[in-house]
């Protein structure tokens, strides 16, 4: 480490200290694996919703007065379940849907990983056109109005998304 990084680090470690963490940092398993990622530019894919709850930890990062990003954090085990339980209810209620392959291939993606980890959903900039977003809350909601056979809430809790995210997504056609 070296430069403005450096001169903080004394600042709160003692040389000694220093060492002793960074030796034991060094010897961690986790420093092999690589960081997964997905990206989505202008708008989060509606199936990335199903994998968060309002519950689950979220960081909101602020900034003079601008939100740059909120990131909501849930275990790796917590989201395959929740994607392989909304697949089963997908696949008997509504198996023409394009959530359906989106979802099938999100848990594909996230079966690739082991059983300890964390999965991170980073609003990025949009975060500042939507936040507070209640988008994972509408996504549930339609999920269960069709587990339900109620498809007149499903489309409701549909279009209540739609219309949030349509606005962002039209900025990646501007001029």
């Amino acid at each position: 480490m070296s430069g403005t990084m450096e001169q903080l680090a004394t600042l709160v470690l003692s040389q000694a200290e220093w060492s002793q963490n960074l030796e034991h940092a060094s010897e961690s398993q986790h420093l092999e694996m690589p960081l997964q990622s997905r990206s989505s530019t202008w708008g989060v894919p509606f199936s990335w919703f199903i994998l968060v709850y309002a519950n689950d930890r979220m960081e909101v990062v602020e900034a003079n007065g601008q939100i740059l990003t909120v990131r909501i954090q849930i275990p790796l085990t917590a989201a395959r379940s929740r994607a392989e339980r909304t697949l089963k209810m997908l696949a008997a209620m509504a198996p023409d849907l394009d959530l359906l392959t989106d979802l099938t291939d999100l848990l594909g993606w996230l079966e690739e990983f082991g059983e300890v980890g964390m999965l991170e959903l980073d609003y990025g900039p949009v975060a500042n056109r939507v936040h507070p977003d209640d988008s994972p809350a509408d996504v549930h909601m339609g999920l269960e109005c069709l587990a339900e056979g109620d498809f007149t809430g499903a489309a409701a809790a549909y279009r209540r998304l739609a219309n949030r995210w349509m606005p962002i997504r039209q900025l990646a056609r501007a001029n």
